[in-house]
């Protein structure tokens, strides 16, 4: 019998990737983070992401697209980015 596996996860929750955009958390909830990277440097032949820009985003289908956004911000790194991105969706999903 074949297993499936559950996918990337981080703390818990999944991480889908389509191009230079990564989404972070169930679209189940009500909120869900939107990472999208914005440069990119190479490093011993891979390319790592610089800058990330994180949104935290109501996952709302029937609202609009600019009110969807709840918070914004750009740092620098994929962890950092991830980093706030987790924290902020974590007291979202309290509330």
């Amino acid at each position: 019998m074949a297993t499936q596996s559950a996918g990337l996860t981080y703390k818990g929750r999944p991480l889908m990737r389509k191009d230079n955009m990564i989404y972070y958390g169930s679209m189940a909830d009500s909120h869900i983070v939107l990472l999208q990277v914005l440069e990119t440097k190479p490093v011993n032949g891979l390319d790592v992401a610089t800058r990330v820009s994180v949104q935290l985003l109501l996952n709302d289908p029937g609202a609009r697209s600019r009110d969807r956004i709840v918070k914004k911000s750009e740092k620098d790194g994929l962890y950092a980015a991830l980093d706030v991105g987790c924290v902020w969706l974590e007291r979202a999903l309290v509330k």
